[in-house]
């Protein structure tokens, strides 16, 4: 099911990178991860973006490995891994990420996800109870932008088929992908200290998005396609649906509809919370004060 990569292919933090060959409508999907550290097993999951990879958890990564064997992964259609023109769809990411776990770990593990992967690794504790030990949220969302924005599944989908057309698709899908676009929505809700977002930052953000097919997994994030729950109330039943620990790391800059979402999910009974600097990327803009708001969290005997 695993192979190793050469090391001319590895372009990532420091670690093991490896490929998991995984099967889907009879169509097989190259998807990269990485291990790093020893130790107890922990499951490290970037958001789901346009600019999403394995890379933005590589300093947290880091810091977690004296610790841990961290294991961090592209998902399908994304990052290093393979990109082709699937209609991706909520099924996708559930099937990929059972799959995953039960061909990568051989014990329950640690899971850390941020962003847009929370309902997908909630979705997975509450089917398969003895999957994980404990679970922590980075910024959780559960909504893609067009819909958080208020647009409906309508025009959400008409957006979605266009940007997945041939040639109309990739020049509309370029226009939203140039590095000035994305330099300005990392200034608007991804990270707060703009010192950070340096030209070279973004044209690795920008490299990122223009590799062959990235347009089609981005469409489906952007125009909710990718939402495993469609209501706060679903969202927070796995929640309360859960059989293992649960802690969230909310960046005190996030978003105004997304903080509300995360308030709402802290709100809780059990759920432990911890507010950090930081908006939606804090995982990469942040990560030594994920570390300390999280290590006692997963270093607890009693979680």
């Amino acid at each position: 099911m695993t192979n190793l990569l050469s090391t001319s292919a590895a372009t990532g933090f420091g670690g093991v990178v490896q490929e998991y060959l995984w099967n889907w409508e009879n169509q097989q999907l190259r998807v990269v991860y990485e291990i790093l550290g020893k130790g107890s097993p922990l499951l490290l999951l970037p958001a789901f973006s346009s600019v999403s990879t394995r890379l933005e958890v590589g300093e947290l990564a880091n810091l977690l490995a004296p610790n841990f064997q961290v294991v961090a992964v592209d998902w399908p259609g994304f990052g290093e891994s393979s990109r082709p023109s699937l209609n991706y769809r909520p099924e996708i990411y559930q099937h990929f990420l059972g799959d995953f776990v039960k061909a990568v770990f051989n014990t329950p593990v640690t899971a850390i996800a941020a962003g847009h992967a929370a309902s997908y690794v909630l979705q997975l504790a509450v089917k398969q109870q003895t999957t994980f030990l404990r679970i922590v949220l980075l910024g959780p969302t559960w909504r893609g932008p067009l819909p958080t924005m208020g647009a409906s599944q309508q025009i959400a989908g008409i957006v979605r088929e266009l940007v997945r057309s041939p040639i109309l698709g990739q020049a509309l899908y370029k226009l939203n992908t140039t590095q000035s676009f994305l330099s300005f929505m990392y200034r608007r809700h991804v990270f707060t200290d703009a010192a950070k977002i340096t030209p070279n930052f973004i044209e690795k953000k920008w490299h990122t998005t223009q590799q062959p097919g990235a347009r089609f997994a981005s469409a489906a994030f952007v125009t909710g396609n990718l939402d495993a729950v469609h209501e706060q109330s679903d969202f927070l039943a796995l929640v309360q649906s859960l059989t293992v620990p649960l802690m969230v790391v909310i960046g005190e800059s996030s978003p105004p509809k997304s903080r509300e979402e995360m308030n709402a999910l802290v709100a809780l009974p059990g759920v432990k919370s911890v507010v950090i600097p930081g908006s939606l990327g804090l995982h990469e803009e942040y990560p030594a004060d994920v570390l300390e708001a999280v290590q006692d969290f997963l270093l607890s005997p009693e979680n």
